[in-house]
């Protein structure tokens, strides 16, 4: 059992940037590492992976403003949001699973997921 805990959220304005992070109680190396995110009243969405290989993919609505990176000697898998929007609002999870590309998206396709941290993006 992998235990996943998010941090980092917060109320923040256009614009602004923040940084979160998901610690973990295994290996990020054995994993691939997602992040997710839960608009209120929506679906929870795919954000971005970063595979055991260290490939990396994005959702098309985050592409050249987010960043997901993983640091293996901390346990560590975090995502550097830029230029956040409001649709961005919502609560984040990590995600770890043993995924093929094709099913990256697909919240079945992880085994363990954190509680999540709020993000609003709010004037």
């Amino acid at each position: 059992q992998v235990q996943l805990e998010e941090s980092g959220g917060g109320l923040v304005q256009p614009g602004a940037s923040l940084r979160l992070s998901c610690a973990t109680s295994g290996s990020v190396r054995d994993y691939d590492m997602a992040w997710f995110y839960q608009a209120p009243g929506k679906e929870r969405e795919f954000v971005a992976v970063v595979r055991r290989n260290n490939a990396k993919y994005y959702a098309d609505s985050v592409k050249g403003r987010f960043t997901i990176s993983r640091d293996s000697t901390k346990n560590t898998v975090d995502l550097q949001m830029n230029s956040l929007k409001f649709e961005d609002t919502g609560l984040y999870y990590c995600a770890a699973g043993s995924i093929i590309l094709s099913t990256a998206r697909l919240i079945n396709s992880y085994y363990y997921w954190g509680q999540g941290t709020q993000v609003t993006v709010s004037s």
